[in-house]
C-alpha cells in the first residue's frame, strides 16, 4: 500500500496502491501515520509506483461505502494533506506520472515538485463532488489566484501548462526524476533544520491560519455534501461516462 525506502538519509515515500493509487481510507490514513513517525526534521521525497503519484479518490468506494464510509473517508482525506503540509523538514514531490485531484493536492502539499509527465489538477467540480476546506487551502498557498481557474474549471495540465501556473517547479525526464528529487532533498536538508522549519511556518502562515480557523460546522456541510444522494448519483454518472469512453 505504501512502501518507505531510505536513500541517502532521504526517506522515500511510495505510495503502492493499486493500477493507479486510488485515495481510499486505508491507504490515505497509511500517509498520515507514516508521515507522523518521520523525525521532524526528515527530509522527505513522495512518489507512486506505476504510472501515476495517484490518480484521485476512489470514487468507486465512496459511492458503494455510503455515508457511513464518507464519514471516514473526509476526515482522512484532511489529516493525509495535513501531514503532508505540516510535515517541518522538506518536502519533495517526485509526480511520475497523473496527480489529479486529491493526488495533485497531495503534491501540492510539498515544498517542491518535480513532474515526469502524465497530467495535473483538480476534477472535484467536474466529478460533483464539493471541495473539502483543508485541501482548498494547500492550493490556495501554491497557486493563489490561480486557484480558482483550476477548481472551477476542472481543468487538468500537462507538466509545461502547470510549470507555467507554479504548479510544479520543474519538468525532469522519467529515468532521472527521482534522482532529481533527492538530489533537491538533499540541497534542502542542509539548510539548518530549525531554521528550515521556521522558515516553512512562515511561509505557510496564511493557510494554516485559514485552515485552523476552518469550523467542525464547515466540515460537517461538506461532509454532508459527499454523502448525499445528489453527489452519489453524480459519482456514478461520472463513472459510468469514463466506462463509455
Amino acid at each position: 500500500m505504501l512502501d518507505l525506502e531510505e536513500r541517502a538519509e532521504i526517506a522515500i515515500v511510495r505510495l503502492a496502491h493499486g493500477k493507479v493509487n486510488a485515495l481510499d481510507v486505508e491507504l490515505l490514513r497509511a500517509i498520515e501515520q507514516t508521515f507522523a513517525s518521520l523525525d521532524g526534521h526528515t527530509a522527505v521525497v513522495l512518489t507512486g509506483a506505476g504510472r501515476s503519484l495517484s490518480a484521485g479518490v476512489d470514487l468507486k468506494r465512496i459511492a458503494d461505502g455510503g455515508p457511513q464510509y464518507v464519514r471516514e473517508f473526509r476526515p482522512a482525506l484532511s489529516a493525509a494533506a495535513k501531514s503532508v503540509f505540516y510535515h517541518p523538514g522538506p518536502v519533495v514531490a517526485a509526480i511520475n506520472g497523473h496527480a489529479i485531484a486529491g493526488g495533485c493536492v497531495l503534491a501540492a502539499a510539498c515544498d517542491i515538485r518535480l513532474m515526469s509527465g502524465g497530467t495535473i489538477g483538480l476534477t472535484e467540480l467536474r466529478v460533483g463532488v464539493p471541495f473539502p476546506g483543508v485541501p482548498l487551502e494547500v492550493m490556495r498557498h501554491v497557486l493563489g489566484p490561480a486557484t480558482r481557474r483550476l477548481v472551477l474549471g476542472s481543468d487538468l495540465l500537462a507538466p509545461q501548462e502547470a510549470l507555467a501556473v507554479g504548479l510544479i517547479d520543474r519538468i525532469t525526464e522519467p529515468e532521472t526524476l527521482l534522482d532529481e528529487a533527492v538530489a533537491e532533498a538533499k540541497r534542502l536538508a542542509r539548510i539548518g533544520p530549525d531554521v528550515f522549519a521556521f522558515t516553512k511556518r512562515q511561509l505557510q502562515g496564511p493557510a494554516r491560519e485559514r485552515i485552523e480557523a476552518l469550523t467542525v460546522a464547515d466540515d460537517e456541510a461538506a461532509t454532508r455534501m459527499w454523502a448525499s444522494p445528489d453527489v452519489r448519483e453524480a459519482i456514478i454518472g461520472f463513472m459510468d461516462d469514463l466506462t463509455q469512453r
